[in-house]
């Protein structure tokens, strides 16, 4: 079992720490508000540092998950950061989805300190973080990966090397990518069927098992046929994640033009008041359209 500092407890990470202490791995956790970190301990016993720094102190491992590019460098740099209190030969695994730029200019920080540093994001929501069956595509130093994915099999169904610095984060985006598109074909087709007076449940039966099928399909037609969305990622947060892959499209000459208009879909569903609801809510923006 091994020494773990877990920062930030959000929806994904509150469960994702969780799941590291009942293997029996003494976790310390940090997080900006601390009533959540009050919260855990109160649940899942352990400990709770004041500062990231404090949390890192003495760890094999720690891991973050947090919101986006500043709050990594916050977590990781500066006077009260993780990389101040980590130890020579420690591994700082991150699960937040961030740039590969400042995923290579964590990794060099931390290797300039003798540390490692793996970039891990994640794919599979809150349901997979509470399952412990999440997807983690990561990056980094081949042998520093085989020490960290032991731990990280706590909450990952599926956990993969894929290359170098920055690799994790290069493949979270193609997730995205195909994310985006599925959503928006779905909550297409769910549309049609339901202005053409069929089913829509009735159809997806039916087409489901079939070239059609998706886990987009299985896991959310109802919910958007139901106008109900608050079940998955949200609207805010896949905006992000789109913004970090059409910016890397625009570096490595990929053209994403689907990607971009979906994007657009997605800040006309914020401008609705939907920056909250999950990313099936596309269907949302259907409907209103149609409303003229």
């Amino acid at each position: 079992m091994a020494r773990i500092a877990f920062l930030g407890l959000g929806v994904m990470g509150f469960p994702m720490a969780g799941h590291l202490a009942a293997k029996g791995h003494e976790v310390t956790v940090w997080n900006r508000t601390a009533a959540k970190a009050e919260a855990w301990v109160a649940k899942h016993g352990g400990a709770r540092a004041a500062t990231a720094r404090e949390a890192a102190a003495g760890q094999h491992f720690v891991m973050a998950c947090v919101g986006n590019d500043d709050d990594l460098r916050a977590v990781c740099t500066g006077p009260d950061g993780a990389f101040a209190g980590m130890s020579p030969g420690a591994v700082f695994v991150d699960h937040t989805t961030v740039s590969a730029q400042v995923t290579r200019e964590m990794a060099a920080a931390a290797a300039a300190q003798g540390l490692g540093f793996i970039d891990a994001p994640v794919s599979g929501g809150q349901a997979g973080a509470e399952n412990g069956v999440l997807s983690i595509m990561c990056g980094g130093d081949a042998a520093q990966y085989a020490a960290a994915e032991p731990v990280m099999a706590a909450y990952g169904r599926t956990v993969k090397r894929l290359g170098e610095s920055g690799s994790g984060q290069l493949a979270k985006m193609v997730n995205q990518i195909a994310i985006a598109g599925l959503v928006q074909g779905l909550a297409e087709a769910l549309h049609f069927a339901q202005k053409a007076g069929l089913d829509g449940e009735a159809v997806v039966d039916v087409i489901q098992g079939g070239a059609a099928g998706s886990w987009q399909m299985v896991n959310r037609h109802k919910t958007m046929l139901a106008d109900k969305f608050d079940f998955g990622f949200a609207v805010d947060w896949m905006r992000k994640d789109l913004g970090i892959c059409l910016a890397t499209a625009d570096e490595i000459g990929a053209s994403l033009p689907g990607t971009a208009v979906i994007d657009q879909y997605y800040k006309d569903v914020q401008k609705m008041g939907g920056g909250r609801w999950d990313t099936s809510s596309l269907i949302a923006r259907l409907r209103a359209f149609d409303k003229g």
